[in-house]
């Protein structure tokens, strides 16, 4: 075995685990599921059926990560943030698996600790969802995203610094263009 998983952890059968990832305290990997290389997963972390998570992916203490939600390469998920995959749940009249809302959740964007993704949306590449944040819409590339309901306050960088006004990052030294409602990393020179 080439991955790490503690001894009060469980894994059900057919999951797949890439090397190097690391499984902490009382975690449940259900059936079906993927998780890529090198990823960590905090302690109470629960991996619902058939969920794909890339590698180098972070996910903190106490998040479930449920059917219907897709997680790619570097993706970072704060302590006790919230995934849904129904957006009219009921327990008298039980939703079967094909009605499940998508959630993607792309390369290298951060969900901050307490936020809320309401299922069938997409976090672009390299956004940044501010703790406490609830997410009701699709989220640009390198958008930063605040409050209840989430609203766009700026832009972040790949290195997750937060661009200045000129779209310029103080940290890494990254320049981006607004291209419309979004931007785009210009060409080093």
């Amino acid at each position: 075995m080439d991955y790490f998983v503690h001894e009060s952890s469980y894994i059900d059968d057919g999951v797949k685990i890439g090397r190097g990832t690391k499984i902490w305290h009382f975690c449940h990997i259900q059936s079906g599921a993927q998780i890529g290389e090198f990823c960590t997963l905090g302690q109470n972390v629960n991996v619902g059926t058939n969920v794909t998570i890339g590698s180098y992916v972070k996910i903190q203490n106490n998040v479930s990560v449920y059917e219907g939600v897709e997680l790619e390469d570097y993706v970072f998920c704060g302590p006790s943030m919230v995934f849904t995959n129904v957006l009219t749940p009921r327990a008298k009249y039980p939703v079967t698996r094909e009605l499940y809302s998508k959630t993607l959740v792309k390369e290298g964007a951060t969900i901050g600790a307490n936020a809320t993704i309401v299922c069938g949306n997409t976090i672009g590449r390299y956004a940044l969802i501010g703790a406490g944040a609830v997410v009701t819409r699709d989220v640009p590339d390198h958008a930063v995203m605040v409050g209840v309901p989430a609203r766009q306050v700026g832009w972040a960088c790949e290195c997750g610094q937060i661009l200045n006004k000129d779209l310029e990052c103080e940290k890494c030294g990254r320049k981006y263009a607004a291209n419309g409602a979004a931007i785009a990393l210009l060409e080093e020179e």
